[in-house]
């Protein structure tokens, strides 16, 4: 897609899609990863589920190695969060992390249509507060505070990918 290719993550109700959907906005090529790229696997081997209302969400490792091997982009944001992300983060220049108190990730994911939950069920909120205070389904990368408002948050993506002065 992009001969730079930039991922960003984090938790549910963060922001990448908000994020995504700015970045397209102002002309940026990006990936709605959670939309296009995402389904309900194993994350180690990447097997489909046969069954919805698992929490594995995984992308496509060899689709994402093939988008980023396509150059036809000069830059391009993959945005949205996969649990086998070991298998292809090294294809990234690099990552961003949007981050957010609980407080806010909790307002944003009640605030949140029930179309939008993955299979119109919302993830286990206890669940959520884990993964906030390990950071265990988390990259490691550059963090964004995503609590500013999102053009706040995708000026400083863009000043620290080097597209911006």
């Amino acid at each position: 897609m992009g001969r730079a290719n930039y991922l960003v993550e984090g938790l549910s109700g963060t922001g990448k899609t908000t994020v995504a959907d700015e970045l397209q906005r102002r002309g940026f090529h990006a990936v709605h990863g959670d939309r296009e790229l995402a389904y309900a696997g194993d994350a180690r081997t990447g097997e489909p589920f046969e069954t919805s209302g698992r929490d594995d969400h995984v992308w496509d490792a060899a689709k994402v190695r093939a988008l980023v091997a396509d150059h036809d982009e000069a830059v391009t944001f993959f945005c949205g969060g996969s649990r086998n992300l070991s298998q292809f983060v090294d294809a990234f220049d690099g990552v961003f992390v949007l981050e957010v108190d609980l407080d806010t990730l909790h307002r944003r994911l009640d605030a949140r249509p029930d179309d939008e939950w993955r299979d119109g069920v919302p993830t286990d909120r206890a669940l959520i507060a884990r993964w906030h205070s390990t950071k265990e389904t988390v990259p490691v990368g550059v963090a964004i505070d995503a609590t500013a408002p999102v053009a706040r948050v995708v000026d400083e993506i863009l000043r620290v990918a080097g597209l911006v002065t």
